[in-house]
Order: C-alpha cells, then structure tokens, then sequence
C-alpha cells in the first residue's frame, strides 16, 4: 500500500464508525479502506482513523477539502499519514523508565 494515498483523520466523534467515514471520504475520490482506531482493551473510538484512497492526488483534494470541515459536529483534523513508529524501540518489560538521563540499549 502506498503511504501517500493513506491520510490520517483526527478529532473524530466517539460514535463514529468506519463505514460513516468511508461514505464522508468518498466523495473525494476512490476510498480503498477506511478504518475507525478503536481502544483494543474497551472497544471504544480512540477518536481518530485512517483513510486510504486510490491515488495519491485523491487522498490530496480529500487533505485539502476536508480538514477543518465539519463532520458529526466537529471539526475534523486531516493529515498525511506518518508510518507507524516501530513499536520495538521502546522497551517491552515494565521497567522505571528513564532516570538521571542515562539510556541502556542491549539490541546488538
């Protein structure tokens, strides 16, 4: 999938499903997926989503259109969509964190 074509969509209302915003999205262009986060633990909107488009130059006019129209009542927040952050960097153990500024990294 190319990462251009994927925008991320922010300030979504809680009830907000998937479905809702692939029709909203659609009337930019192709919508190829759209995806409502959802709080794994409580099933809950975590408030924000993803929305993939056929084109690059699709998922553009969206960006450009769609950010800061309303939809459901709020104002959405719509972006290019970062890759996901390698979850591996961070330690998986609950450890203390971070004290006195120094930083173990054990990878070889």
């Amino acid at each position: 999938m190319d990462q251009q074509n994927k925008l991320f969509i922010g300030n979504l209302d809680f009830t907000v499903t998937s479905d809702e915003i692939r029709e909203f999205f659609s009337q930019f262009g192709t919508v190829t997926d759209a995806t409502v986060v959802v709080d794994k633990f409580s099933g809950r909107s975590r408030g924000f989503g993803f929305v993939t488009f056929e084109t690059s130059e699709m998922a553009e006019a969206a960006k450009n259109e769609a950010n800061e129209k309303e939809f459901k009542n709020r104002k959405l927040i719509v972006s290019s969509a970062r890759p996901r952050q390698d979850s591996g960097s961070r330690p998986q153990h609950g450890g203390g964190g971070d004290r006195g500024g120094f930083r173990r990294d054990f990878r070889h």
